[in-house]
């Protein structure tokens, strides 16, 4: 059967085609929707499920390239507790030249600097403001500015720049990094305003098998 694009509206010069946004299922969102997420949405499908406006996270991801390209690489720290966040993460840190963890966040990691593992950054990256949240506290205690993927479930409480985006689906998470690695690149003058990357989305992507009825 194929998919149904009336979900997702239409939009010129997207920084991808609309179907490419709509096979990752990036305007995928949750049955829940916040007061803070609702000028995102597009509309409802019929089992409940609100579509996040494509046109808005093509925009968003413009605008957090921007402001990140302003900053040392280096000084750019990119998170991700959930699994599916791994891969992308890595290859987005790789790619632009930002740190990144993933898996656990050992507590003080932005906030002691007696720990080991202690890490100063001068901007932070989240994929998930529930899973990530102790980063996130962390970064509000440091006056750290932090820009996130947030889903229709999520508040943007303590996020300085929100990109809207199913942030928990494996495909949606490596075509959203892979654009925002891209669109960084392009905002440095590291490739040309239309350049290409060398990694492909399929590099960004989790090898994790997904549960039925993942993305």
């Amino acid at each position: 059967m194929a998919e149904r694009t009336d979900i997702i509206p239409e939009a010129e010069n997207l920084l991808v085609s609309r179907e490419e946004y709509l096979a990752a299922g990036v305007h995928i969102g949750t049955r829940i929707a916040t007061r803070h997420m609702q000028k995102f949405i597009y509309r409802t499908t019929g089992h409940g499920l609100y579509v996040l406006d494509i046109r808005e996270t093509d925009e968003r991801l413009r605008t957090a390239a921007k402001f990140l390209a302003r900053y040392d690489p280096t000084k750019i720290l990119v998170t991700s507790v959930r699994r599916y966040g791994y891969r992308p993460v890595e290859q987005f840190a790789k790619t632009i030249g930002a740190r990144c963890i993933t898996g656990r966040f050992v507590p003080g990691t932005l906030t002691n600097p007696r720990l080991n593992n202690y890490v100063e950054c001068d901007v932070l990256v989240i994929t998930d403001m529930h899973a990530d949240k102790q980063a996130l506290s962390e970064a509000v205690i440091a006056r750290i500015p932090v820009v996130a993927f947030v889903d229709t479930d999520d508040t943007l409480i303590n996020i300085d720049l929100m990109i809207p985006t199913n942030n928990r689906g494996r495909k949606a998470l490596a075509i959203v990094y892979w654009l925002l690695a891209r669109q960084v690149l392009r905002e440095r003058g590291a490739i040309a305003p239309e350049g290409e990357i060398e990694q492909t989305i399929a590099d960004f992507e989790s090898n994790i098998r997904p549960a039925k009825g993942e993305l």
